[in-house]
């Protein structure tokens, strides 16, 4: 059985990358076919997001913890990669949620903002997904 410890990084990994999935990919556009008007759909997207944010940062520092908790003198190229990937999504989080989501909700230039907002997301969910299958390699068994 494989430590426990990497166990819950792997179980948080797949709650950072699953939240993003359903919030960024089912939930948001949900809201926007459903509720009928732009406004209101944006009001609540934008708080998922924020909450959305604040997922990406506890599992984020977490995974970061429990990385630094295993490392020797010399940390190994997958581990440091895992550790990139990990840095790169917690960046592209806390610059969409304080550098764009603000830009976005005063309606400041949507078209570009948006396209900026969607962009990091996407490049978020992209880096908590490797974390995944990288910390899911190496748990498996």
């Amino acid at each position: 059985m494989k430590d426990l410890k990497d166990r819950i990084a792997l179980i948080l990994a797949a709650f950072w990358w699953g939240s993003l999935t359903t919030i960024g990919f089912l939930v948001v556009p949900m809201l926007f076919a459903k509720l009928g008007n732009p406004s209101v759909a944006g009001n609540f997207a934008a708080q998922l997001f924020e909450a959305q944010s604040w997922i990406a940062i506890a599992c984020g520092v977490i995974l970061l913890i429990h990385f630094r908790s295993k490392a020797d003198e010399r940390m190994s190229g997958p581990a440091m990669t895992t550790i990139f990937f990990i840095l790169g999504a917690l960046l592209l989080a806390l610059l969409q949620q304080y550098a764009v989501a603000p830009r976005i909700v005063a309606r400041e230039n949507l078209k570009l903002w948006h396209a900026m907002g969607t962009g990091m997301y996407f490049l978020q969910w992209l880096c908590a997904g490797v974390v995944l299958w990288r910390i899911g390699g190496r748990t498996a068994g």
